[in-house]
């Protein structure tokens, strides 16, 4: 311990003899010139307010220049880096050179602590702290050391003194002092500041602090004490409007209750950034005084409008007439850009807001059991079985040939059924089935002992396509083929086939047992394929989604549309032509209120397009486009930032935020759980509407019958029935006949065209 006090002491030592504030310097001040005067109090103040290893910014012009080449840098410079920006009497700081712009703007990259600002010309330093604030490019927070001025305080720069509060105007009195026959000038200084957390009225009236004369100040107060620790319960100004969860409006309860309500009777705000703010107001020692805009629905956050200016919420805080802003306010660059946004409480999902398809499409029943890529396997092993089969059987033809070519003495021939010739008298006494079994008899081919059996079913191709996809539909063969590698394949067919049915038979027993499928948009690609138009709130998410990286993202941008009503909006969603854009919460109360009369958290203004309706349900996308961190708007510049955010840490880690958030959103959900539970309890009954597929196949298959049988007929009466060859009784003709004729007549045909043009 000893070691550590003696340590300490001889720190100490150092930084009074370093800083030059010792017992004999102080009795030189009667000889010293006003610039040394000042450099004294320069030095007094900065001692203490300096934290060592900080950088400091001095802004000056040629008359204060002195003070800062010798002594101040000799005292300071060894534990302080210096920031020197030298300012031209005919410079216009409200557009300063691109020197002192980079100048100020590395000062303030590196965080110096504290600004000292002598500059002669009061306006000179009035444009520069308003370039300053316009484009951030002065650290507002720090500490201001700078010379009192009345041009500092004109009534068009008040904002600035809401907005730089740590500051301290150094106003010079004169003054004299007897030494023995002489008198002798002393001046003594003013040191004020600004009268934050009051508010400034018409005429603006500094604060004293304190007075420094002699070298030392009167009342030794902390000059740069930190203003917003107790704001004296002042009102502020918060701007709100209704957004879910955000804010919502509510009627005042008539008993007291633990949800925080802000705003006048008989309607007032809650929701989770009323909670928050109410939560931070009574650390911070404040009131709150919450209004809302006329016509907040046609403006919302707001936008930019003709000749720079902004409407709605973003107009009032760029005017600096509210110091909160509450509605959900997204953590982006064009919202910081305007003004200061707290640390995020809270992230959302933002995404879509899509009506269910009303398409039907129980006609595809049949084909729904399996997946596209189940369907293409079952084709290929289709086609694939019947050509195998197809090959097997005329291999199996041509290993029988052989004996089917021997002597007729090796061969035992089929008995043949006699055809008995009977007079012409009895043929005409038999019935036309015993004259047709005659007639068939007569033409019937003769079959030998050894020809093969069965083979005739995939011997020719068709026949073989058709015979495997009737295994496929479970329908026997009607005889089965010789030849075992044929009888083999068969049989592995069969039992593929019975899984094939069996998958397929379970699969469209759920189907049918289920109730209808919703058909919805899910995904970010989906919407950008569907022909729905799209939009939401503000040109914010339109430029979100045109600077995308993501092709599905721009191509909805192209189409984003900017919504200025909600219940219209609703309106088209209900009618099926649009998707709203907004975070998961909001979009769960406007479904929810969809099916209600009245919604939850509405003050009993109801709309037409809220009401009830049977056409069509709505859905909310699953994906999320983004989720997007959610703040509590301030001023620009707000000196109150930083104490703001240290308390909305403090509820975010207890678990307040959370916990407001479902107090919130409980009636929504309240009500939505009794509509989820009915519907799947919905059963499943068996409808028209799911036999349609059945219905759908049946008329599918006499179109292309008789399709068919149109083509057929065409067929046969325009080319089989004007050939040559054609046999009016049996009413054929050999088919490659056909092909050869025709095929002859167009070479005869092409051959007399040549010739016809050879002779023109």
């Amino acid at each position: 311990m000893s070691s550590k006090l003696l340590i300490s002491l001889l720190t100490s030592l150092l930084l009074i003899c370093n800083f030059g504030i010792c017992a004999n310097d102080r009795l030189k001040i009667t000889n010293l010139e006003p610039e040394a005067v000042i450099t004294n109090l320069l030095s007094d103040v900065l001692l203490n307010s300096l934290q060592l290893y900080k950088c400091m910014v001095v802004v000056t012009d040629e008359i204060y220049y002195n003070i800062f080449q010798h002594v101040l840098y000799k005292k300071f410079g060894v534990y302080i880096s210096f920031f020197m920006v030298f300012i031209k009497q005919s410079e216009d700081l409200l557009s300063p050179y691109q020197s002192t712009k980079e100048a100020l703007m590395m000062a303030k990259a590196h965080g110096c602590q504290i600004y000292i600002i002598l500059i002669s010309n009061g306006l000179q330093t009035s444009r520069l702290l308003q370039f300053g604030d316009r484009y951030r490019v002065l650290d507002t927070r720090a500490k201001f050391i700078m010379l009192y001025d009345n041009r500092l305080f004109h009534k068009d720069i008040h904002y600035l003194w809401k907005r730089i509060v740590n500051v301290i105007f150094i106003r010079e009195y004169g003054g004299s002092k007897k030494l023995g026959t002489n008198t002798r000038g002393l001046p003594w200084f003013e040191i004020s500041t600004v009268p934050f957390p009051s508010p400034i009225q018409n005429v603006f009236v500094p604060r004293r602090l304190d007075i420094w004369t002699n070298s030392k100040f009167r009342f030794g107060v902390d000059l740069f004490r930190d203003k917003t620790r107790d704001l004296n319960n002042q009102t502020l100004k918060v701007i709100a409007f209704k957004h879910t969860p955000a804010t919502i409006k509510l009627p005042f309860p008539e008993e007291n209750t633990v949800r925080s309500i802000l705003g006048e009777k008989p309607i007032g705000f809650a929701g989770l950034e009323v909670e928050i703010l109410d939560a931070v107001s009574k650390q911070m020692n404040f009131k709150c005084d919450v209004y809302e805009l006329p016509g907040v629905n046609s403006h919302f956050w707001g936008k930019k409008l003709a000749g720079g200016q902004y409407s709605g919420l973003i107009g009032e805080m760029v005017k600096s007439k509210a110091d909160f802003a509450l509605g959900d306010l997204y953590y982006i660059s064009f919202i910081l850009n305007l003004m200061d946004l707290t640390v995020p409480y809270n992230t959302e999902c933002l995404t879509f807001l899509t009506p269910e398809s009303l398409t039907d499409n129980s006609w595809k029943t049949l084909i729904l059991p399996f997946q596209p890529s189940m369907w293409l396997c079952v084709m290929v092993c289709l086609f694939g079985i019947g050509i195998i089969m197809h090959y097997l059987a005329l291999f199996h033809w041509e290993v029988t040939a052989p004996k089917r070519n021997r002597p007729k003495s090796l061969r035992t021939l089929i008995k043949k059924k006699q055809v008995l010739t009977l007079p012409l008298r009895t043929i005409d006494q038999l019935d036309p089935h015993s004259k047709y079994i005659m007639m068939m008899e007569q033409f019937t081919a003769k079959k030998r002992e050894d020809d093969p059996v069965g083979l005739y079913l995939f011997a020719e191709f068709f026949n073989s396509m058709l015979y495997t996809c009737s295994m496929l539909l479970m329908v026997s063969l009607p005889k089965l083929p010789t030849g075992w590698s044929l009888r083999l394949l068969t049989g592995w067919y069969w039992i593929y086939c019975t899984l094939v049915v069996v998958s397929y038979r379970a699969s469209m027993t759920a189907i049918l047992a289920n109730p209808v499928p919703r058909v919805t948009i899910d995904t970010l690609e989906e919407l950008a394929d569907s022909k729905l138009s799209l939009g939401g709130w503000g040109e914010i998410n339109r430029e979100f989604f045109t600077t995308s990286l993501d092709p599905a993202a721009q191509l909805i941008g192209f189409k984003y549309e900017e919504v200025n009503n909600s219940h219209e909006a609703i309106g088209r969603v209900i009618e099926g032509k649009f998707a709203f854009y907004e975070n998961v919460h909001y979009l769960k109360e406007i479904s929810i209120s969809r099916h209600s009369k009245q919604s939850p958290f509405s003050s009993g203004n109801s709309s037409g397009d809220d009401e009830e309706r049977n056409d069509r349900n709505l859905h909310i996308m699953r994906d999320c486009v983004i989720n997007m961190p959610i703040s509590i708007g301030l001023q620009k510049n707000s000196p109150i930032k930083p104490r703001v955010d240290k308390y909305i840490r403090r509820v975010l880690e207890a678990g307040f935020i959370k916990k407001w958030l479902d107090d919130v959103m409980q009636p929504t959900l309240n009500a939505e759980l009794p509509s989820s539970a009915s519907t799947e309890n919905t059963k499943a009954l068996m409808s028209m509407r799911k036999f349609i597929g059945a219905i759908v196949a049946l008329f599918v298959g006499y179109f292309v019958s008789v399709i068919a049988l149109v083509i057929e007929i065409c067929y046969f009466y325009c080319l089989v029935k004007k050939h040559p060859d054609f046999d009016k009784f049996s009413k054929t003709v050999d088919h490659g006949h056909i092909l050869d004729y025709y095929i002859r007549k167009m070479f005869h045909w092409f051959k007399n065209l040549k010739f016809l043009k050879l002779r023109k």
